[in-house]
């Protein structure tokens, strides 16, 4: 039989474990529900699953003469120099937005040729590009 010494110790450290463990569970479960993932228009168009209503963020090159702009509403396409996405947005944009720029826009497809932005991310001087984004143009324009 083990002594008393041994057994509080051995409760002790079941009881941390436990506890440890319903932590990290509640903190991956509450870290999944906001995840976010990037795509680019082609990972988009060779997707299989149909990510529409779930919110993502795309990420391209703005398209040159592409961005229209009617009221509070401006439309523009996202290419990877090789597939494009139409994006729609309402509201402000920032400064640094403008054709044949990086941007990021966050919301959701409509379909795998539409996407619906909530928020435009260009957050950023005019020389930085997201690493993600400057492998999916490398990969694409070889």
């Amino acid at each position: 039989m083990l002594p008393k010494k041994v057994k509080k110790r051995a409760a002790l450290l079941t009881a941390i474990l436990f506890s440890s463990l319903i932590a990290i569970f509640i903190i991956l479960k509450t870290l999944s529900s906001n995840i976010l993932y990037f795509k680019s228009p082609t990972d988009i168009k060779n997707s299989q699953d149909n990510s529409i209503n779930k919110k993502i963020r795309v990420g391209g090159m703005v398209k040159k003469n592409s961005l229209i702009i009617s009221g509070a509403e401006i439309k523009f396409t996202i290419t990877d120099f090789k597939n494009e996405i139409r994006v729609s947005y309402s509201g402000t944009v920032p400064n640094l937005f403008s054709e044949e720029k990086g941007v990021v826009a966050e919301g959701k497809l409509q379909d795998k040729k539409y996407f619906i932005a909530d928020r435009i991310l260009a957050k950023h001087d005019e020389n930085y590009m997201p690493p993600e984004l400057k492998e999916i143009i490398k990969k694409n324009v070889k």
